[in-house]
């Protein structure tokens, strides 16, 4: 698990190390500025000191006096460096005065643009995290300049320009080949337009660790680790009842194909019992498709839900008044956890007296998961899509705690919220998992996980993980292209 923060967080854990710690703010500047040359010197080590010519674009902050510090490391060793300075030195920080102070007694040019000359390498170190407001003016004039420059880019701490909290491009923004950023990534690294601006992202640390959270963490995590050891401890001596047995809600009249997905990545996910309940007329196509799972009627429902550990309802189920009963018999019936997908989220964004039941019970402290996508969520919460995707985060979150459920928010990046603090974030999967079936199967996935006793937040949050990874497996082997819901469930057993 790795974080993601925010500049407020950021800055907060920065001041903690300084303040508290006592880590001096020069260390810490010294140490980001040895951290990017290191990168610099691994990464041209063929090419001789004297041949890497490099620009140092800075600013008055204190992402400038970063760039001030790497200017003096390169020089040092030999490489001729420019600086281009952008702004009014008269409102540089202090730090920044000082590092300015310390490069007086080392051989740097100046350049006032880059037009017309040849650098090997050109350096970022405009503004940092705290940016705000829109480039303009000569800042935006030397950006421009820097993106026309051909040269290898890079960036300290976030190309110049991102948003460091949503990734927005504020009025222009540079183009990195690569940003070294430093303690922790920020969130605009990894969110849209951000991550294609920031290029490849390598963290540097500097001395502000977890330490520094001083009992605050960041509100957003993310997982990067093998998806092995994530996922459920396996009882050597269990069973399929040990493992869980789940009952699978979906598929109406020839919407058979959304049962069938869901089942088999239950399966693939470790589920030990599998039993769907869906109109007759499947019956055959469930039974040949997935012969491992019990079949049932809508007239076995209350059986069922005596023998689940776990319930799900949605996928390919209709809106029909048949489905609308299903979904209100689950609610009152039973107090079984339980995963709403597709159209069983649309039943409640229609219906208020089961969205208020539903809360009900969260607030009681039942197991519930939604899985929306943007489209089912703008439905929930009267939000426009455009709204929303504006910062998917905040919505997801502030249902999540409307409804005391997890909420898992499907789009590029799929946010997973509970009722506390932190949410995660999938930074994995590719465009190729956008395709009819796929939210059949994260629905399986997470169902299957929750089935073996994992608690709803994990069960969402490895669930989505384990779908992503293993569409990342797909693509790696047919392409984005060619990639089928029915593909990622297959490659569940090869994710890593």
């Amino acid at each position: 698990m790795e974080y993601l923060v925010t500049a407020e967080e950021m800055k907060q854990y920065d001041a903690n190390t300084i303040d508290v710690i006592g880590v001096p703010g020069m260390v810490l500047m010294e140490r980001a500025a040895l951290g990017a040359f290191s990168f610099i010197e691994d990464k041209f080590s063929a090419i001789p000191s004297c041949d890497k010519t490099v620009l140092v674009m800075v600013g008055m902050g204190n992402n400038g006096g970063d760039g001030l510090a790497l200017a003096r490391l390169l020089s040092d060793v030999g490489c001729p460096v420019d600086i281009q300075y952008v702004g009014d030195p008269r409102k540089a920080s202090e730090q920044w005065k000082l590092q300015k102070k310390i490069l007086e007694h080392y051989f740097v040019g100046t350049s006032d643009k880059t037009e017309g000359k040849e650098y090997t390498i050109m350096v970022d170190a405009l503004f940092g995290v705290g940016l705000s407001r829109n480039i303009e003016g000569e800042y935006a004039q030397a950006v421009e300049d820097f993106n026309k420059a051909k040269a290898f880019k890079l960036a300290l701490d976030i190309p110049s320009g991102i948003c460091s909290d949503t990734g927005k491009v504020l009025g222009c923004a540079v183009c990195a080949d690569v940003t070294v950023t430093f303690g922790f990534r920020k969130r605009g690294l990894m969110l849209s337009p951000g991550e294609t601006f920031a290029g490849e992202v390598v963290i540097i640390p500097i001395g502000i660790t977890e330490k520094s959270f001083m009992g605050r963490k960041p509100e957003l995590f993310y997982y990067d680790e093998k998806i092995t050891e994530l996922l459920p401890k396996r009882e050597k001596g269990g069973n399929k009842g040990t493992f869980g047995k789940l009952l699978l809600i979906a598929g109406s009249p020839k919407m058979a194909g959304a049962a069938v997905l869901a089942a088999k990545a239950a399966y693939r996910s470790g589920a030990g019992m599998v039993k769907v309940i869906t109109s007759l007329e499947n019956r055959v196509i469930i039974q040949s498709t997935v012969p491992e799972a019990l079949f049932g009627t809508y007239e076995d429902m209350q059986e069922g839900m005596k023998w689940a550990d776990v319930i799900a309802i949605g996928p390919g189920l209709g809106r029909s008044k048949e489905s609308l009963e299903l979904l209100k018999q689950v609610l009152l019936e039973c107090r079984l956890p339980m995963v709403i997908d597709a159209d069983g989220l649309n039943l409640l964004a229609e219906h208020a007296e089961i969205r208020e039941e539903l809360t009900k019970q969260g607030g009681e402290g039942r197991q519930i998961i939604l899985t929306p996508h943007v489209g089912e969520l703008s439905r929930l919460t009267k939000h426009s899509i455009p709204r929303l995707k504006e910062n998917l985060l905040l919505y997801s979150k502030a249902l999540a705690k409307e409804i005391h459920a997890v909420v898992v928010a499907k789009d590029a990046r799929t946010y997973i919220c509970g009722d506390k603090d932190p949410a995660c974030v999938n930074l994995c999967g590719n465009s190729g998992m956008a395709t009819a079936g796929s939210g059949d199967v994260l629905t399986g996935v997470i169902a299957g996980l929750l089935t073996q006793g994992m608690d709803a937040f994990s069960a969402a949050a490895v669930g989505v993980y384990l779908h992503a990874k293993a569409g990342d497996a797909v693509a790696a082997n047919i392409g984005e292209h060619a990639c089928m819901a029915r593909d990622i469930c297959e490659q569940l057993h090869v994710a890593e």
